[in-house]
């Protein structure tokens, strides 16, 4: 994939992120602050399945953009075209474990295995 296409995906998940972590900002300003973090108020979170979607979303959303930053930033530090596929190669694999964690993590609560 071309390095500008990264970086527009890059950009794309910024902004998508910020819409999407202020909305989620928004819903815990709607009860108090220590009664949003009370067990069973996160657990009623996870369980309403709109919110439980935009949190899988938050994941995905910061998990890209996160891991092409450092990607971004290692590739700043050296070049070579072995050390930029491994870099690439890693990133990427750092954050699929990373999102099928999380989202294993999503879906076990959702389900009420917690």
């Amino acid at each position: 994939m071309r390095e500008s296409t990264i970086m527009k995906i890059h950009y794309g998940t910024a902004l998508a992120a910020v819409a999407l972590v202020a909305v989620h900002i928004l819903m815990r300003l709607t009860q108090g602050f220590a009664e949003s973090l009370e067990f069973e108020s996160v657990l009623a979170n996870y369980k309403f399945l709109p919110y439980a979607l935009m949190l899988e979303l938050i994941l995905i959303l910061l998990s890209i953009h996160g891991f092409n930053g450092l990607r971004v930033i290692l590739l700043e530090l050296k070049q070579g075209p072995t050390y930029e596929k491994a870099v690439s190669y890693g990133c990427v694999a750092a954050m699929v474990g990373l999102i099928a964690y999380g989202s294993r993590t999503i879906i076990m609560t959702y389900m009420g295995m917690v």
